[in-house]
């Protein structure tokens, strides 16, 4: 009988051998998944910092950095149309017709009288039509033939720069018509007329030189 039989018992219940087995824990299985959790995460995040690397080394960067550069080239580029200064008139060139379409009284005679000084040849000089007679709410509206949008009205409009420009398909000749409206005060000072007219006849830069660089 061996050690390890208890005694009185015997037969079947009788333990032989001089060995008996160990009692072992099991596993806990929560902690062998938060493991294998762990471990698929670490090896994911290796994987990404390696693509990453691949990526700068082979060319990926420089996809990006040519599209920084083409957004940069599109800031920087401006329109590359300019005023041509030759083609447009000098003041002794554009004849204004200068009519009063306020109730005050006098307006157009004296604004007649400085446009005169700056230059300008001077034709009819009176009261607006009633087309336009005490109906013209901002400071005035220059009025001329369709030819003369790009041409003698932008220079007019120097000497009063808040006025409305407008065209008229229908009307023959050159000449222009300044019609003094409800909000006139006076003219654009002569000074700050005069840095706009000279900005106006002479070329505006260009971006021939950055667009050259994209």
């Amino acid at each position: 009988m061996s050690m390890l039989t208890p005694p009185g018992m015997g037969g079947k219940y009788r333990i032989t051998g001089d060995k008996y087995p160990r009692m072992r824990q099991r596993r806990r299985r929560g902690r062998l998944v938060v493991a294998v959790v762990a471990s698929a995460a670490a090896l994911g995040l290796v994987g990404w910092g390696t693509l990453q690397l691949i990526d700068v080394f082979t060319g990926g960067g420089e996809k990006a950095s040519a599209a920084g550069s083409k957004a940069d080239c599109a800031t920087k580029a401006s329109p590359s149309a300019s005023t041509k200064g030759a083609a447009l008139p000098k003041p002794a060139q554009i004849t204004v017709n200068v009519y009063n379409a306020t109730p005050r009284s006098g307006l157009a005679k004296s604004t007649a009288d400085e446009l005169k000084k700056r230059g300008f040849k001077i034709g009819d000089v009176g009261n607006a039509s009633k087309e336009f007679d005490k109906k013209i709410k901002g400071t005035g509206i220059l009025l001329g033939p369709t030819s003369s949008l790009n041409n003698s009205l932008p220079v007019l409009a120097t000497q009063l720069s808040t006025a409305e420009r407008r065209t008229d398909a229908a009307r023959k000749g050159t000449e222009i018509d300044l019609l003094i409206g409800n909000g006139f005060k006076t003219l654009t000072p002569k000074a700050a007329a005069d840095k706009a007219l000279s900005a106006l006849a002479g070329p505006q830069p260009t971006s021939t030189s950055s667009k050259k660089s994209c």
